[in-house]
Parts: C-alpha cells; structure tokens; sequence
C-alpha cells in the first residue's frame, strides 16, 4: 500500500496500485470512470465539491482509466476526508498472463447462451443483473469460469464462431473475434477488483458504463448498497462518440453498406453498454439524474421510475457571486468558452462564429480555456482553423485557468456542444454575473431561459442557438457584447436563476438524505 504522498501531478500510478492516507473505515467508495482525481473539470470538479461537501463522511474511489498515457497525473489536492484511491486500467497492455486452455462445461455455456440472448432481447429481459453476477460469481467459487475459460476454451471458440454465424452481417471474422474480446476483457478485470478492493459502507458510481457495472458487483458481492448519479446520460455519449470513431471497422462493401444502417460491430457496442447500464440500474438503490428530460432517458433505458430522481447541480454561490465587483465598468468585448478541446465541445463551431464577430466587431476577442491534451490532434486542427480564418489575433488558447479568477474579464461565456447535461460552467458565469451563449443540448434551455413558469418570469440569462451553427452563435454573441440592455437584463436574470434553484447549498442537502439512507442500509 502507497502513501499519498506518492502521488504527483507528473506521473500516473502503476496498474493496481492502491493509496492509503490513514486507516480510517471507507464510508462511501466512489467509482470513477475516467475522471476524479487525474482529469480537471466538469464531473470531476463536482466530484471534488461533493467530498469537500461532507466532511464528516470518509471517501474512498476507485479510479478506472484506459492506458496510463493517457492521463498526466493527479490533477487535484485531494481532501483530507478522501482517505483510499485505487488506479485500475481497463485497456493496458501490461498484461502478460499467459493463457492456459481450460474446458468449459457446458451448464456454464448454456449460461452464457441465456445471457447473451437476453442481452440482445434488452427491455423484454428481466433479472438481467442475477444472471450476470450468477455467472461471473462462478469465477470465484470454483473456476469453472474465469478468463482463460472464456478466452481460450474450445467451448468458448465454438460459442463465438455460433454466433458469428448465427448474427453477425459483418464479413470479418477476425474482426469479430477481437472485437468480443475487447468488450469481454475488462469484465474480469473489474470482477476481480470487488476482492482487492477495500471494503466500504455504501457505493456512490458516476456513471453507468464501466463503472457502473463494478458497483453493481461490489454491491452485489457485498450486499452494501449503490447509488447511482449521472451527469451525462452514458449510453448516450458513448453512442455519439462510436459514431464519430475510425477504430472499430465496417468491412462492407459498397454494395453491402447501408449508410442508413450502423456498422454491425458499432451497434455490438452499443448494445454492450445498454446492457452495462441496465444492470447498474437494476443493481442501484437510488439513480439520480441532473433534470428531467435525462431521467425520462435513465427510465427509457430500463430505470425503475420509483428510484429516479433529479438533483440539480450546485455551485458555491458566494465564491463566484465575489467577482461581480471585480468586473470593469465597460463591458469587455470578450466572448469565452471554458471547457476542454476535445469533439464533443465542438470547439470548431466556436471558432467559426468567432469570424463574423470580428467582422462586426473588430476588437472582440475569443478565449478558448480548457485542457488540450485529451484529444491533441483536435486540439491541433482547431489551431489550424484559427490561421486559416484570419483570426490569430482575436481568438486565443488560454489553457487550463481557474475559472472564477477569468470570468471577471469576460463579456459572455459560450458553449457550443453537441452534447452536455447541466454544465457547471453555465452556473458559475451566471453566478458571476456573466450571461451565455449555448447551444440546444442537455438542460442549457432549461438554465437560460427556465423551467417552470417561475422559472421563466426570471428571464433570459442568455441566448440558446442550434448544434452546430456559427451563424446563429455569432449573431447571439455579437447581440449581448454591444446591447448594453441586453446584457445587464441577462446577467440579472443568471443571478437570480442561480441564487434560487441552483446553489450548492440545496444540492448538498438532496445528497445529504440520499448518503444518509444508504449508510443506514446496514445498521
């Protein structure tokens, strides 16, 4: 066992290391899939609120990530109260098991049969979760399962090339072959983790996905109870990006390809993490969703209706409320998207409304700051696309920045993604008295322009634009950096929206029953 002290902001820990701050007992473990502590922002930043939020309460967290190189280092100076961190990769090549032919029996291969049917069946299933932890269960008991049995059996081989036959419409068998092994891998991983993992009073998953599923097994290994909050609906983000990604192939000819149809190894993907959810749900005790179009979702995709709710996030009001008086008496002419450089964000679309605001506004400035280290190559074509629209002198990489210290300096923050929940970011500005630019995504309509008829007699915090349309975009920022009317109405209506719905005092609250009946599952 580490020490705490072994962790840095340059280096990522070994595969499996575990770190010890004292030996205090673990009150809620937190599963945290590619996020809190070593990536900065957005759910990990809310993650840090929440341990700080309760610090009568000691946290642990089991930190799943794909590869170490894909991550720099701590990026956190982690609570007192977080006492336990273990770091696992999914994805690592370190692996050097050798593999060791067993038999498969065949009770365990007509098992394995009735899950899979029952994956591909999703909604008519029932009991999804008992079938699974039965069987991976028996990786534990007996070995009758385990890795080599499913990766190298003759029972295994025969199980896949039946299947292969039976559904697959995809000519590749080799790319079949390793595309089941790929999904299958970190599922042993992540089963024996519930035995080296320290044990805790309850556990708290992020998301669904991967570590959703490790909850549902702790919670089922060790009859403590999950709670589940989803910032971000899971299957749906990993939908947009396997839509958007080169790696996983579609062998069809020209003649075969539908391209109203999805690749037939895309949509083994995406029924895999359906599958992820639906047991972590089925698992959870309680499933908690940021507004309620994303817990219509978390029941459409197989949620008991009975334990979903809504907590809107929270802010720390009187952090940010304190830079109102450091703004300037003019309004800076400065339009800032603050989040990371990466697809999803959409930073191109940013980039191009930020030419027809120069056009208009020649002195108006673009800040882009966020990480840009998750996706260089993007990081680096969203570059390109600043030189080649003319606009090195107005738009700028600012990097990670704290974002209280910048939002004193910025006229209007803009968010332009194809996809969010209810960003924090948003929050923060208005608190600050920054209004915003946003697209239709997630929960922005409802921040900007409201929610119940109260909400809306507020007012417009904002402008809310399409998905991808720099028109539009520019239109709405070069709207509140030159109508002075405009901008003192929304900033108003950001205050006042965030002061009543959205502190960080009210959310605490909501979490605060929910910690309190899961820790008192056992007592």
């Amino acid at each position: 066992m580490n020490s705490f002290d072994d962790l840095n902001a340059d280096h990522m820990p070994d595969n499996g290391a575990s770190f010890r701050r004292n030996d205090r007992f673990i009150d809620v473990m937190l599963l945290l899939e590619g996020t809190y502590p070593f990536v900065s922002g957005g759910v990990s930043s809310w993650m840090h609120q929440i341990i700080k939020g309760f610090p009568h309460l000691c946290f642990g967290g089991v930190f799943l990530g794909s590869q170490p190189e894909d991550y720099k280092g701590l990026r956190y100076q982690l609570p007192e109260n977080f006492v336990y961190l273990k770091v696992v990769y999914l994805f690592s090549s370190t692996d050097k098991t050798e593999a060791v032919e067993q038999p498969m029996k065949h009770t365990v291969q007509m098992q394995i049969s009735n899950m899979h049917q029952c994956f591909r069946q999703r909604m008519e299933c029932n009991n999804l979760t008992d079938q699974v932890t039965s069987l991976l269960d028996l990786a534990l008991l007996d070995g009758s399962l385990n890795k080599n049995v499913f990766l190298h059996s003759q029972g295994a081989w025969n199980f896949l090339s039946q299947n292969y036959r039976q559904f697959c419409t995809d000519p590749s068998f080799v790319d079949y072959f390793w595309t089941v092994r790929g999904m299958h891998t970190p599922i042993w991983i992540l089963n024996e983790l519930t035995l080296s993992t320290e044990p805790a009073r309850m556990y708290h998953t992020i998301s669904t996905g991967y570590a959703g599923f490790l909850g549902a097994l702790m919670s089922h290994r060790h009859k403590r109870p999950l709670l589940i909050s989803e910032h971000g609906i899971y299957t749906k983000e990993r939908k947009i990006d396997l839509y958007q990604v080169d790696w996983i192939k579609d062998n069809r000819d020209f003649f075969q390809n539908d391209y109203s149809e999805v690749a037939y190894f895309k949509q083994m993907w995406i029924r895999f993490f359906e599958v992820l959810a639906r047991i972590a749900y089925e698992q959870a005790y309680a499933i908690i969703s940021l507004y309620e179009t994303n817990r219509q979702r978390q029941i459409s995709d197989g949620a008991d209706p009975d334990k979903t709710q809504t907590i809107p996030n929270g802010i720390d009001l009187p952090k940010f409320a304190a830079q109102r008086c450091k703004r300037p008496n003019e309004l800076p002419k400065v339009a800032c998207l603050i989040g990371r450089v990466v697809p999803i964000k959409d930073i191109k679309t940013f980039i191009r409304s930020m030419r027809t605001v120069v056009n208009r506004l020649p002195n108006a400035q673009g800040w882009i700051a966020g990480p840009e280290d998750e996706d260089k190559s993007y990081a680096q074509e969203c570059r390109q696309l600043v030189q080649s629209l003319g606009l090195t002198e107005n738009v700028t990489f600012l990097g990670f920045q704290k974002v209280e210290e910048l939002l004193p300096k910025v006229g209007v923050t803009v968010l332009s993604s194809i996809s969010e929940a209810l960003p924090l970011v948003l929050l923060e500005g208005f608190a600050a008295g920054v209004p915003s630019v946003a697209t239709d995504v997630g929960s922005c309509k409802q921040l900007i322009y409201g929610y119940t008829e109260e909400d809306n007699a507020l007012g417009a915090a904002g402008r809310v634009v399409r998905i991808a349309d720099p028109q539009a975009m520019s239109e709405s920022i070069l709207e509140l950096l030159t109508d002075d009317e405009a901008w003192k109405s929304a900033s108003a209506a950001g205050i006042a929206r965030v002061e009543k719905y959205y502190t960080q005092s009210l959310m605490l609250e909501q979490y605060h029953q929910r910690y309190e009946e899961g820790l008192k599952w056992q007592e």
